[in-house]
């Protein structure tokens, strides 16, 4: 299975990357990257050198400590996100157990889930688009709740189901397609587009 590490050969820094963009919003400190991703202070200092230097990270004093946090106007944060919300966390169970959960043609990860930004807790996480096994789906759902610290809102559609209600641009559908959001499992232009009358 495609992993971070294929393409970024410090371990150090992948686990970085993940602590950071699955808490795309959070600040931390030295000793607290430290413990968190269990690796020595120095190769952590090294990277954090690296990617303040870089334009990934800012950083910002607070009393005696230095913080650190993601630049969302990094010119690569988006494809970074990307990455690393397929290669860990839900992203990552997802697609290991793909069989397990059924025939899956889309899995879709919205920008309330991915920058954990959202408006009202109505707000749709993750979009399901195929024949899927709802009890798989849903304990590996329930589990990551606990890790995410929040109820995660997802909907299951039949593919027919999806085709029909793109096809009439009903709203829920054209809110996922046209909002941010990255593409766990299926194709980006076949999730967007629509077959024309008479084609």
């Amino acid at each position: 299975m495609a992993d971070l590490n294929d393409l970024i050969v410090s371990k150090v820094r992948v686990k970085m990357l993940t602590l950071f963009f699955e808490k795309p919003s959070e600040m931390f400190y030295v000793r607290e990257i430290t413990r968190l991703i269990k690796e020595e202070i120095n190769a952590v200092r090294r990277e954090l050198d690296r990617m303040l230097e870089t334009g990934l990270l800012k950083s910002e004093q607070r009393a005696n400590r230095l913080y650190y946090q993601l630049n969302k106007k990094y010119l690569y944060f988006q494809e970074l996100q990307r990455i690393v919300i397929k290669t860990s966390g839900l992203g990552k169970k997802i697609r290991k157990l793909r069989r397990k959960l059924g025939e899956l043609d889309y899995v879709v990860f919205t920008g309330a889930f991915t920058n954990q930004a959202k408006v009202n807790r109505d707000e749709l996480d993750v979009l399901v688009v195929g024949a899927v096994v709802l009890p798989e789906l849903e304990a590996l759902i329930k589990a990551e709740e606990k890790v995410f610290g929040r109820e995660i809102n997802y909907a299951v559609i039949e593919k027919e189901e999806f085709e029909f209600r793109k096809a009439r641009r009903d709203p829920f559908i054209m809110e996922v397609m046209y909002g941010v959001r990255v593409m766990v499992i299926g194709d980006e232009i076949e999730f967007c587009h629509r077959e024309l009358p008479g084609v």
